[in-house]
């Protein structure tokens, strides 16, 4: 059986599981140890160097990175394909999940740091919470431009691009910024939470909570150097363009955020 090591809050990780899920294909799901402090080890580094989620074995073979895995699950598995059938049309998609992975992304990342993880306070984080704001206004209209009169991101049919793009907006919405009321892009949002695959994403997370994995306590254990946060290079850019310099230096003073490890 394919096995994924997966955390439930990972957007990257969220995409693999809605691929696997529309697919119908069965997996198992293993959350890692470490991951964290920075500690993690064992199979789940043989499979993914890096140490992030999502990493996916199937037999012998052994990803990571999310795009990579879902090109091989749309190659290995290609019913029903994730892909639309057309070149322009999965370089359209493809552009759209470069978007979401390496620029979106890092907007939700950079909140999370600002209200669970206290890297800031008062007018500072004042600051970054609405350049974040800002930001994600203008993601918006852009993604509504881009989906424009289809009713899927992908086109006709719920695909590639449209998981490329759902964990990232239920991640803004969780940060009180959704979609606009009334546009198309919060009715594409309502359709696509509403498949069977996505919502059980939102269930994955529901459990997590369920079970107090979230660690509430989280600022402290970050304050301790217990708890580190990958800063990844475009959320390092953002950090920095979005006037989190000082964030950054006192991270690195303090020990408490961390960045990919040496392969080897």
């Amino acid at each position: 059986m394919i096995r994924l090591y997966d955390h439930p809050l990972s957007p990257y990780a969220q995409k693999v599981k809605i691929s696997l899920r529309e697919k119908g294909l069965a997996f198992e799901v293993e959350t890692p140890g470490g991951l964290g402090a920075g500690g993690a080890s064992g199979e789940f580094v043989a499979a993914s160097p890096r140490a992030e989620v999502p990493a996916l074995v199937d037999g012998e073979v052994r990803l990571f990175d999310s795009t990579i895995i879902l090109e091989y699950l749309d190659d290995a598995y290609p019913q029903p394909a994730m892909r639309p059938a057309s070149a322009p049309e999965r370089a359209r998609v493809r552009m759209l999940e470069e978007v979401m992975d390496t620029h979106y992304e890092a907007i939700n990342w950079g909140l999370s740091e600002i209200r669970w993880f206290r890297r800031a306070e008062g007018a500072a984080a004042e600051a970054l919470t609405a350049a974040a704001r800002r930001q994600t206004a203008g993601f918006h209209a852009w993604l509504e431009g881009q989906l424009g009169e289809r009713e899927w991101f992908n086109g006709a049919d719920f695909g590639w691009g449209d998981l490329s793009v759902v964990p990232y907006l239920n991640g803004s919405a969780g940060h009180g910024l959704p979609p606009p009321e009334g546009s198309r892009l919060a009715a594409w949002l309502g359709r696509a939470n509403a498949r069977p695959s996505v919502a059980a994403c939102a269930a994955d997370i529901a459990r997590l909570n369920a079970a107090g994995a979230t660690m509430p306590n989280v600022a402290e254990l970050v304050a301790k150097g217990l708890f580190k946060r990958e800063y990844r290079d475009h959320r390092l850019e953002w950090m920095i363009k979005s006037g989190g310099l000082d964030v950054v230096a006192n991270g690195l003073e303090r020990d408490n955020i961390r960045f990919a490890p040496d392969f080897g």
